[in-house]
């Protein structure tokens, strides 16, 4: 169960400047076919970065024991910012329903709103929750 400190309204911010580590080409490094993208900012690390802001903005309010993992996200991507330019997250907790953490986000670089959405997260005992994790792949063998 959630603090009870933690209540719809709150919002977090996080800023970062776009660097080449944020961009496409960084992610080809893992997976293949991206080292021809543009250089700007990628879809996946705008959806980190709205992750690290409410894991950090949620950090004060989690009982001891407590984190959260993100369970979905739903946001548009729509425009680009390259290489230079800050990005700012804004996240809005609109819902606590159970262990469930419901978020209104969004993001802007210096000249326009460049994605917006939904998130959800939930509070997780990271014991019991790898114990899971981990029994699936004994499963699987």
């Amino acid at each position: 169960m959630p603090n009870l400190d933690l209540q719809p309204g709150i919002v977090f911010h996080r800023t970062v400047v776009v660097d080449e580590g944020f961009t496409g080409l960084a992610l080809s490094q893992t997976i293949v076919g991206l080292a021809d993208m543009p250089p700007v900012l990628s879809t996946a690390f705008m959806v980190g970065l709205i992750e690290c802001t409410c894991i950090d903005g949620l950090r004060p309010y989690l009982l001891d024991g407590e984190h959260t993992v993100g369970t979905l996200i739903d946001v548009s991507h729509m425009a680009a910012t390259p290489v230079g330019m800050r990005v700012t997250a804004e996240v809005r907790l609109v819902a606590v329903v159970g262990r469930k953490l419901r978020f209104l986000v969004g993001c802007h670089d210096e000249r326009e709103v460049i994605g917006k959405g939904n998130h959800e997260r939930t509070l997780i005992r990271p014991a019991g929750f790898m114990h899971r994790a981990e029994s699936k792949r004994a499963a699987a063998v």
